[in-house]
């Protein structure tokens, strides 16, 4: 049965890919003409059957075709009763041609792109056939205006598609160099940087050749520590320090180490079956490419016709192909490579952005070394990560959730473990919490049960790995009750890993848990008056600057009321698309004056360059919480300010954590200059009253729009009072936007005046009738760091004084 859909036939030569073999031809059946009066049959053009036919597997149809294609390209030209099968012969003709194209030419681009470019055109001709039909039978006029049409749309088509591979290489680069990481990774101008410091480390040279690119010129403590014991005494490595001190290279240089002398052992057993190897992989990578092409071409058809039916035509077309003439031959190809190429490294990750910014880091030091990596997380395509998985990377970075999908889906590369030489487990202490990550139980499981290499090297790493919390005195009262100290919370993280052995344990936390160059500070105030502050920090310390709140709904509203403020903050939180998320990072790692507000998503491991500030505006409920929020500024030995804003129901969690790091000194009180506050409270509750209008119409109109629909799916008619809010007469809608646009006016008018005001009121004669200042305001004189070292100055000399 062909149907109609948008003017187009389903081609009934489909079937000859199912492993059909056309013998006799296609019949009409005689339809009764009062079958069209009824609408679900409106689409209906005509029915044949096909009753003489032959089951056979797809590439014997091939093979068969190749053979008639001679004899029915000369019989192309027959008679009129010849005419109702020109399409398949065309088809034919066309598929020689794109036969013979791919045996002369090498490269397999052509192919892929080709074959939908080609598939297209025959569809449309059937569809331009169909159009002239009456009563299910060709016109025989159709012919000559077939074959005109054809050769234009060939060169028009082919045209595009050199087009669209000339630009293809020009987009994936700009992709690769737009990343928060690349500021951070080529700070240093000097490419040839002196790399002796690291040579008694035992590093590779490919890696010191990359180390010496990105002008790392020393090793940081916990890289000088942990690389000995890891490279030459190939022990398990526990590592703990402070945030922004360098960990990623610390388990990242063994772990390409590993990988290469694998590569080296292997080397000399499979030198003859190299080049295969390389053609497989070649044929691979092309192959994949080819079809991200491909998909990209058909989109390109999709943009060009204005017409929904042809798009989805188009790529109905693409889709028919899309594993055609592989699929037999790259079995065996994955097989053999699987043996040869296993996974080597492992890095597990708390979130999705440090996965992303572990992948930048090591594809850094692996530039001269050829090892590939590839990164597994939730929020992107799977199939497109089963697609890179099938290049066989020897590094795979991931979250625990999409790794454990894949395994369990028994991905070939992912089906042996046992070969795995490294396991790094990153924020380790935050991944074994109890209730989290259940799937990374079920993954170590895996890995130290029926997969366990003996000679696999784990690493766990963490600036809270030996931050220890005070147990309550009513759980030691209890039988059997342990007291928490160090050397207890480190057993049970490696019982956990799966630690066997006696591993190399490095601490280099403070007892602060806090970096040294990270100034401290808080105001205290009502929940109410959180976003006066906040606002107040905003206007007057301009920079980049963090905010963290421990709710997601908490970030919606900061993120619509800073908005309405003209702030342009960037939101970050867990329900999110993964593709915003990533493009808000690379944003406020671009604006050298920007607001990101964030969950805890944000606080482990990334590595934003110059963030000046961090704001809590929520206490975070825990102290390793408070010790990752407030690294993500002050990293590297650069100076940084973390500033708390409390309110009555964070000072449980406040008190918890001053406890838990034993802080010597209280924090200092952030200076506020009370004289801007009155005009900060009126511009705020002003946004706040839009906010909220806005929010409640939003909302209302949502929840509205839903219930009407669903009452018309069902047929049935709704009261008033179901309405959110009630149904709102014209007038009182109309009286509720001139408030609010009345609102919108004021508050504009407020936000154009300056804020801080330099005060001088002195007159002089000048030519332009008034006294030309540079335009200075309070607000950038100087940074909120600047502000607090005056403060704390000013108090020690009041207390030598007194």
């Amino acid at each position: 049965m062909k149907t109609k859909k948008g003017g187009r036939f389903t081609s009934s030569t489909k079937l000859k890919r199912k492993g059909i073999e056309v013998v006799g031809k296609w019949k009409t059946v005689n339809i009764d003409p009062n079958i069209f009066a009824d609408e679900q049959f409106r689409d209906i053009v005509c029915l044949e059957e096909l009753t003489e036919y032959k089951l056979v597997s797809s590439d014997k149809v091939g093979k068969v075709n190749e053979q008639k294609r001679k004899a029915e390209n000369l019989s192309e030209e027959g008679s009129e009763e010849e005419e109702e099968a020109v399409i398949p012969p065309k088809k034919k003709k066309k598929r020689k041609d794109l036969r013979t194209r791919t045996n002369t030419s090498d490269d397999a681009d052509t192919t892929d792109v080709d074959v939908p470019v080609d598939e297209e055109m025959r569809c449309e001709e059937i569809i331009k056939g169909a159009n002239c039909e009456d009563s299910g039978h060709m016109a025989e006029s159709t012919s000559s205006t077939k074959n005109a049409t054809k050769k234009k749309k060939k060169k028009v088509v082919n045209n595009k598609t050199s087009q669209v591979q000339e630009a293809l290489p020009s987009v994936t680069n700009s992709k690769k160099v737009k990343n928060w990481t690349t500021e951070v990774l080529s700070a240093s101008t000097d490419h040839k940087a002196d790399v002796s410091a690291w040579k008694d480390l035992f590093v590779p040279k490919p890696v010191l050749k990359a180390l010496s690119y990105l002008g790392f010129s020393a090793p940081t403590p916990i890289q000088a520590l942990a690389l000995p014991s890891a490279i030459r005494d190939n022990m398990d490595v526990l590592g703990a320090a402070e945030t922004g001190s360098g960990k990623t290279l610390a388990f990242a240089i063994p772990m390409i180490h590993s990988v290469l002398e694998w590569q080296k052992s292997n080397s000399s057993m499979s030198r003859n079956d190299s080049v295969s190897k390389e053609s497989h992989q070649h044929h691979d990578e092309t192959r994949w490419e080819n079809e991200d092409e491909a998909e990209k071409l058909t989109h390109q058809h999709v943009e060009d016709s204005g017409d929904e039916d042809d798009a989805s035509f188009a790529t109905g077309c693409v889709k028919v192909l899309e594993n055609a003439e592989f699929d037999s031959s790259d079995k065996e190809h994955t097989v053999g490579l699987h043996k040869k190429r296993p996974l080597l490294g492992l890095v597990l990750t708390p979130t999705r952005e440090l996965a992303v910014q572990v992948k930048h880091h090591i594809d850094a030091v692996t530039k001269f070394t050829g090892i590939k990596t590839a990164i597994l997380v939730g929020g992107m395509a799977a199939q497109k990560q089963e697609r890179v998985l099938n290049r066989k990377p020897e590094i795979v970075i991931a979250t625990p959730g999409r790794l454990w999908e894949l395994v369990k889906a028994r991905h070939p590369h992912l089906s042996n473990l046992r070969q795995l030489r490294c396991l790094v487990i990153d924020e380790a202490d935050r991944m074994v919490e109890r209730g989290h990550f259940l799937e990374l139980s079920q993954l170590l499981e895996v890995l130290n049960d029926s997969q366990y290499n003996p000679k696999r090297q784990t690493f766990v790493f963490s600036a809270t790995l030996t931050l220890v919390h005070q147990t309550p005195t009513r759980v030691l009262q209890k039988k059997n009750a342990k007291k928490m100290d160090k050397k207890t919370k480190l057993e049970m993280l490696m019982e956990k890993v799966g630690i066997k052995g006696k591993p190399k344990v490095i601490d280099l936390t403070r007892k602060e848990a806090t970096v040294e160059t990270l100034m401290e500070t808080r105001i205290h105030c009502d929940t109410n008056e959180k976003d006066y502050y906040l606002y107040y920090f905003l206007l007057q310390y301009p920079g980049r600057t963090m905010v963290f709140a421990n709710s997601i709904d908490c970030i919606k509203r900061l993120s619509s009321l800073l908005t309405i403020l003209n702030c342009d903050p960037l939101p970050l939180h867990a329900n999110m698309h993964q593709k915003q998320r990533l493009k808000n990072l690379e944003r406020f790692a671009e604006r050298e004056s920007c607001v990101l507000l964030t969950t805890d998503v944000a606080a482990r491991g990334l590595d934003i360059p110059n963030v000046q500030h961090v704001i809590h505006y929520q206490v975070p409920r825990t102290s390793e919480l408070y010790v990752h929020r407030s690294g993500r500024t002050a990293r590297a030995a650069n100076e940084g300010l973390s500033l708390l804003l409390i309110g009555p129901d964070d000072l449980i969690n406040f008190r918890k954590i001053y406890k838990t790091l034993e802080k010597s000194e209280e924090l200092p009180f952030f200076p506020i200059e009370t004289k801007y506050m009155t005009s900060i409270k009126e511009r705020v509750n002003l946004a706040r009253q839009i906010e909220k209008a806005e929010f409640f119409n939003s909302r209302a109109k949502h929840h509205d729009s839903w219930l009407q629909q669903a009452a018309e799916a069902l047929e049935i008619d709704l009261d008033d009072d179901l309405f959110m809010g009630k149904k709102a007469s014209e007038q009182e809608e109309s009286q509720k936007q001139k408030m609010l646009k009345g609102m919108k006016k004021q508050l504009k008018h407020m936000l154009s005046q300056p804020l801080f005001k330099v005060l001088m009121k002195t007159k002089y004669p000048t030519q332009s009738g008034k006294l030309l200042l540079p335009q200075t305001s309070a607000g950038n004189s100087e940074s909120a760091l600047d502000t607090m070292s005056k403060q704390q100055a000013k108090k020690k000399k009041s207390i030598k004084l007194n």
